[in-house]
This record gives C-alpha cells, sequence and structure tokens, in this order.
C-alpha cells in the first residue's frame, strides 16, 4: 500500500522586491540615527566648559551708593577674571563695572579690593572688595531698592546676591 503524502507546490513565482527592498532602508534610516547621535554628543562635549566655576560663598551689602561685597569662604577668586552685573530693583545699570578698574563711567573712582586694578590677583576668604555708583548711573541707589549683583568669573557664574539699600 502507498501512503501519498501531501507534496508542497514550488511556486513559479518570483518574491516580492519589494519586501527585500525594506532592510537596505532600515539599515540606512539606523545609519542617519547614530550620525545624528554622535553628533550631538559632540556638541554637547565641545560646548562643556573646560573646567567647574569656582565656588565661593560671598555676602552683599549696600549703603547709600556703595555696594560691597565679601568674600566668606571657599575658592580664592581671580580678580583678572571677574565680572559683576548690578540690577536695581530688577532692572540692570546703564553702566556697568568693568572689573578691575580705577576710574569708570557711571562710578566714583577707587574701588576696593578686588574690583581696583591695584589690588592682588586673587580675592581670597575674608576679604572684600566695594564700588560707588555714581548718581549719573541709572537706576539710582537709594535706601529701600532692591539690589541684585550676579558674580562670575570667566563667564561661568558663581553667585547671585541681593539686598535693600540702606541709608548711611
Amino acid at each position: 500500500m502507498r501512503l501519498d503524502t501531501p507534496r508542497r507546490s514550488r511556486s513559479s513565482t518570483p518574491p516580492d522586491p519589494s519586501n527585500r527592498a525594506l532592510a537596505p532602508v532600515a539599515g540606512v534610516l539606523l545609519l542617519a540615527i547614530t550620525v545624528v547621535l554622535a553628533g550631538g554628543v559632540v556638541t554637547a562635549a565641545l560646548d562643556a566648559p573646560a573646567e567647574p566655576a569656582p565656588s565661593a560663598a560671598l555676602s552683599l551689602s549696600a549703603v547709600d551708593d556703595r555696594i560691597t561685597i565679601a568674600h566668606r569662604g571657599g575658592d580664592a577668586l581671580n580678580a583678572s577674571e571677574l565680572s559683576v552685573r548690578v540690577r536695581v530693583d530688577g532692572d540692570p545699570l546703564d553702566q556697568q563695572p568693568p572689573v578691575p578698574f580705577f576710574s569708570a563711567t557711571g562710578f566714583h573712582p577707587g574701588p576696593t579690593g578686588a574690583f581696583n586694578a591695584a589690588s592682588a590677583d586673587r580675592w581670597r576668604v575674608g576679604a572684600t572688595a566695594s564700588f560707588r555708583v555714581a548718581g549719573t548711573n541709572d537706576p539710582t541707589l537709594e535706601a529701600g531698592r532692591t539690589v541684585t549683583v550676579e558674580v562670575a568669573v570667566d563667564g561661568r557664574p558663581v553667585a547671585t546676591l541681593e539686598t535693600v539699600v540702606e541709608s548711611g
């Protein structure tokens, strides 16, 4: 007795070429995604600062037209790399102090400490620095107004300080 087993029929039609085209397209897409992600990682790495900002504890006081900042703790700051931005009641001074300086438009001559061009290069713990805002600078410092000072070293933020102007 003979058992007939079903035979698979072989189709003489060629495979659909649209199915085979998916693998190259997927490969190209994966390659493109990899290139974009790698570019993002490289860009982020190049934009990152070379070293972190110094860490310093600073305090702020403002009496009449004088702004004083005391270095209370942390890293010594390089005076030649300091930048200071001042706002009064949220408005920036028309003339910002060019640190270090001796005489500058919008300020009385003779700042002290790290703000003075003749000072030591390092602003260390325990030292203070001050400058006086001239009445020609706007907005003016007046008792009761809020002063905000941003201190940065080589463009890297160190501290944002705020106080109310007192009368002396």
